[in-house]
């Protein structure tokens, strides 16, 4: 599979170009059959998911939901759970996380944080206790590597490319953020099917990927201060975020490793 494995402490890597970025996987464990089997099945179910989901492929699911030749009760159960975990993420984020903008279904903003969820958890069921899944930026970990026990995600700095902004610290966590650096203002705010142009990043912490990523998505549509208030109703989740203006705004729960210079000393 292109991965290149470690022994000794050192980590075991793989990069897998799948869903439009490249999911890395890093593992602290010796690269045995069963992990390399694990390894195998996480990698396949990324790109079963780019099969089925992706609106950017004629023949997937939701493309053809999309132009209307399949309906949704003809859809398979797994397309069906998606749509209801969009739906879910649309109750949650009072309607600022909405599959449905445009008026067919989207579910690209739940299925990255979801898939690269479900793949950390093969290999963890396979007994990779410590393993990263670095999803295009949307990153889950999990285990204590290295002799300081936790693992460290850099949080890029959207007004300084190529700086970091924070670095943060967990053991069994996920980190998600959402932003204009790479792609622009493509988010749209599904209640005024505009651009959300308040925020230039929002990166959110929290115990699993798939609600850190609409967690991300949802903050980049609210602003910075509905955004840190409706945050803090999520147990378990801290968010950091970026407006336009550049200031920077933390909840008082967000778990830094360390500042970097720019970042206000007080929390949200």
């Amino acid at each position: 599979m292109g991965d290149r494995a470690g022994v000794g402490g050192v980590p075991w890597r793989h990069a897998e170009p799948v869903m439009g970025t490249v999911v890395s996987f890093t593992l602290r464990h010796r690269p045995t059959p069963v992990l390399r089997a694990a390894l195998a099945d996480a990698v396949a179910l990324l790109h079963e998911a780019d099969r089925v989901y992706s609106p950017f492929l004629p023949d997937s699911a939701v493309s053809r939901l999309r132009r209307g030749e399949l309906g949704r009760a003809d859809a398979p159960p797994e397309v069906r759970r998606v749509l209801e975990l969009c739906e879910r993420a649309h109750s949650r984020t009072r309607g600022a996380f909405d599959a449905w903008a445009d008026g067919r279904p989207d579910p690209c903003g739940l299925v990255k944080g979801w898939a690269a969820e479900r793949a950390w958890r093969v290999l963890r069921e396979a007994g990779a206790t410590d393993a990263c899944v670095n999803a295009g930026g949307d990153v889950r970990v999990g285990g204590a590597p290295g002799p300081a026990g936790v693992w460290r995600t850099g949080i890029a700095d959207p007004r300084r490319p190529g700086r970091l902004l924070a670095v943060v610290a967990g053991r069994d966590h996920a980190v998600a953020t959402s932003g204009t650096t790479e792609r622009g203002a493509h988010i749209v705010d599904p209640r005024t099917r505009a651009p959300a142009t308040g925020l230039l990043a929002a990166t959110v912490t929290g115990p699993e990927l798939l609600w850190a990523d609409v967690h991300a998505t949802a903050a980049m549509v609210l602003g910075a201060g509905e955004a840190h208030r409706w945050i803090a109703s999520q147990p378990g989740y801290a968010l950091l975020t970026v407006a336009a203006d550049g200031e920077a705004r933390a909840s008082v729960d967000f778990p830094f490793a360390s500042v970097e210079r720019g970042l206000p000393a007080h929390a949200a």
